[in-house]
């Protein structure tokens, strides 16, 4: 078999067996794509316990090496995963304005799991989600920065599934 035949059956068989790994998976390493596998979020460990935000990703788009940073921060009454995807934020002390422009998708990120039940995005440590639901991602990244020529051109569901578990 040759290494691209190779590759592709490894791959089809990680995609099949997906499930079963689902509840050793934990959210820190959780990978998921899109419907059409043009978007890839892929969780990252946070780093820090003493970190205000309790799950960090990267939504990467396709072939054109665009990656966004995503964040999630418990907040609100009562408290929930919010989530902020950017695009190019400056570092550092940052005015509301500038945030607002480089944020490319805000809002609660809520999961899917094997039964439909809809819930609230868990802490890192938590076994990874099946789904993950940005609602209204689609329709922000096109008003967003991250949208145009060699950037983000092809819309994106807001419904992501777990298709890898990275170590």
């Amino acid at each position: 078999m040759s290494g691209r035949n190779a590759f592709f059956a490894s791959l089809a068989i990680a995609l099949i067996t997906t499930p079963a790994f689902a509840e050793e998976c934990k959210q820190a390493h959780a990978i998921y794509a899109d419907p059409a596998g043009i978007y890839e979020l892929r969780f990252e460990p946070v780093g820090s316990e003493s970190a205000v935000t309790s799950n960090h990703f990267k939504v990467k788009v396709g072939e054109t090496g665009l990656l966004l940073d995503g964040v999630v921060m418990q907040s609100g009454e009562p408290e929930r995963p919010n989530g902020i995807v950017m695009h190019n934020c400056p570092e550092g002390d940052v005015t509301g304005a500038e945030l607002s422009a480089c944020t490319v998708w805000q809002g609660v990120m809520y999961t899917v799991d094997k039964a439909g039940k809809i819930g609230l995005l868990a802490a890192e440590d938590e076994p990874a989600a099946e789904q993950i639901l940005l609602p209204d991602f689609g329709p922000s990244l096109r008003l967003s920065s991250a949208w145009g020529e060699g950037k983000a051109n092809s819309d994106s569901s807001d419904v992501f599934q777990l298709r890898g578990c990275a170590e």
